[in-house]
């Protein structure tokens, strides 16, 4: 990160262990107000390489944990259950005692919460990665867009060969462009993230109001993702529960609406406005812990905001029988919401990393951060192993009370499992495959 202004003396990286001297270090800002560092033992830095190990922020990082393993409690619905229940609960399976309030406490701390947390890391990143890359060789453009292509090959088979549920094809998508808006300045980069983030909710809210006048058809295509019949649920489950190509009926299917119209009404804004915000937020210090306690206080204050409307929307939709016309509205509420509830919870973070709070818990999340990539295709291995057709075929068989077990268990196998790999090798395996292919050359991968 950068070092605040008149900071000559040294730079430090709030909660990352990072400090460095002026003796090691020179420091000049260019004509774009960016800062670079140059080593002064080596001042021409002609080598492109991956960050070490000791220059990460560990805020980030345990943010970034934090962010993964939150997003399972929501996804675990997508990989276990036929995909209206993940939108509509009362679409397929139990919803009263432990069942109801399991889908009631996910649905209010973590749907779109955590990927929310998750897209603006995204864009913290691209910041990171372009001035470190700068600050080396000059050549961030092609790293980037490098690494984008690759990530965007990896979304393609995880979407289309194993789940559909992948956000990486459409993260890559959104960095195309995000990317050039990198030298902005904070101010400029919140208000472009606010316009782009504003457009889906004006989308979803004329497509509410016109279904009325929809088509009869385009309403019962609406409605088979919505509330399908007996029979289409019939089939959907007996797809997942088949080998790969039997699942591919139904998984191609749900991989081309999520990256054709969920893309253009919902994700592609969502995404990208986040992206944006956390680029801004990355460049004032708040993702690396470095802003005062009153705004982070006030931020988590202003989060609590965002559980009443939830509540609300939650009514409204039970009391109209969850109506598709409820849904773009319903959708509204969330999309707002989720970003004060989200805003909140990395502001705990960051106070947390601030203070050295919960150390055994932050350095378990932060190796989880670390090992991102992987332990997000881990989700997807383990899970379509446990409910898909090609392992144990419980698809449509486990309630949402079982779902969370079943999350908690995978939990308590990656965070081990992250510090005790990070122990032995330098990245995770899909990290040290993505940092291979990006940066053109193989990458050492044990310590």
């Amino acid at each position: 990160a950068s070092p605040g202004a008149g900071d000559h003396d040294s730079v430090r990286s709030a909660g990352s262990g990072v400090n460095l001297s002026p003796s090691a270090v020179g420091i000049k800002e260019d004509a774009d107000g960016i800062v670079r560092f140059a080593m002064a033992s080596d001042p021409e830095l002609p080598s492109l390489i991956p960050v070490d190990q000791t220059e990460r922020i560990n805020s980030l990082d345990v943010l970034r944990g934090f962010a993964l393993l939150g997003i399972l409690v929501m996804n675990i619905q997508a990989f276990s259950m036929v995909g209206a229940a993940y939108m509509n609960p009362t679409a397929y399976g139990d919803l009263t005692g432990a069942n109801y309030w399991v889908w009631y406490v996910s649905h209010l701390l973590f749907d779109q919460k955590f990927m929310a947390l998750f897209s603006a890391l995204f864009g913290a990143g691209i910041v990171l990665m372009w001035r470190r890359a700068e600050a080396k060789s000059r050549r961030a453009t092609g790293l980037h867009y490098r690494r984008t292509f690759w990530l965007m090959v990896f979304g393609l088979v995880h979407a289309y060969g194993v789940w559909a549920g992948d956000i990486l094809f459409v993260y890559s998508l959104c960095a195309l462009w995000v990317f050039w808006l990198k030298r902005r300045s904070p101010k400029a980069l919140i208000i472009i993230g606010a316009i782009v983030l504003m457009v889906s909710p004006v989308l979803m809210m004329t497509a509410g109001l016109s279904v009325p006048w929809w088509p009869q058809e385009d309403v019962e295509q609406m409605m088979v993702g919505w509330q399908p019949t007996p029979e289409q649920i019939a089939e959907e489950v007996a797809n997942y529960q088949g080998g790969w190509s039997d699942q591919g009926r139904s998984r191609v299917k749900v991989a081309v609406g999520t990256h054709t119209e969920a893309f253009i009404y919902w994700a592609f804004w969502r995404a990208s406005g986040l992206m944006i915000v956390g680029m801004a937020l990355f460049k004032i210090g708040f993702f690396s812990a470095e802003l005062s306690d009153r705004i982070y206080k006030r931020c988590i204050g202003i989060s609590f905001l965002g559980l009443p409307i939830l509540v609300y929307s939650v009514h409204q939709n039970f009391a109209s029988a969850w109506s598709i016309e409820r849904f773009f509205f319903s959708q509204v509420y969330n999309y707002f919401a989720s970003l004060l509830v989200s805003l909140g919870y990395a502001s705990a973070i960051m106070l947390i990393c601030k203070y050295g709070l919960l150390t055994k818990v932050t350095s378990g999340l932060a190796n989880v951060g670390r090992m991102a990539l992987t332990n997000y295709l881990l989700h997807t291995i383990i899970a379509t192993t446990i409910f898909y057709g090609h392992g144990l075929g419980y698809f449509g068989q486990v309630s949402r009370a079982g779902q969370i077990l079943i999350v908690c268990g995978i939990w308590a196998f990656q965070i081990p499992f992250s510090a005790w790999w990070l122990k032995r090798f330098r990245f995770g395996p899909f990290e040290w495959l993505w940092r291979t292919l990006s940066y053109m050359k193989q990458q050492p991968l044990m310590r």
